[in-house]
């Protein structure tokens, strides 16, 4: 199954399921993960920075690439709300912006 590693969440490996987006697969796997306007790609607080396999994610969508465009969203960031993998493994890390103050992370 395709999995997601959060490198400052432990590393913490997360199964993708086919089809799910990475929030939903997130969220499935039981944890904590900010997303202010209910995962429909309006905000930017479920963005992730992505250190490895960005190309075996989908590609960014209409809403990404307005953020993008903005500078509300980094070159290497992506909207959990709205990518989904379908093979591989992905790496990535919480910006520190977007961290929850009860959640341990490490640098």
């Amino acid at each position: 199954m395709p999995t997601l590693i959060i490198e400052n969440m432990g590393p913490t490996a997360i199964p993708v399921p086919a089809g799910a987006t990475l929030l939903a697969a997130i969220q499935a796997a039981g944890h904590d993960w900010p997303h202010a306007c209910g995962a429909r790609g309006r905000c930017v607080t479920c963005r992730v920075r992505v250190c490895a396999g960005w190309a075996l994610l989908t590609p960014p969508t209409e809403a990404e690439l307005r953020y993008r465009a903005a500078g509300r969203l980094r070159p290497d960031e992506r909207l959990t709300c709205q990518s989904r993998l379908s093979a591989g493994e992905v790496r990535a890390r919480v910006p520190r912006a977007t961290q929850l103050p009860h959640v341990q992370y490490g640098e």
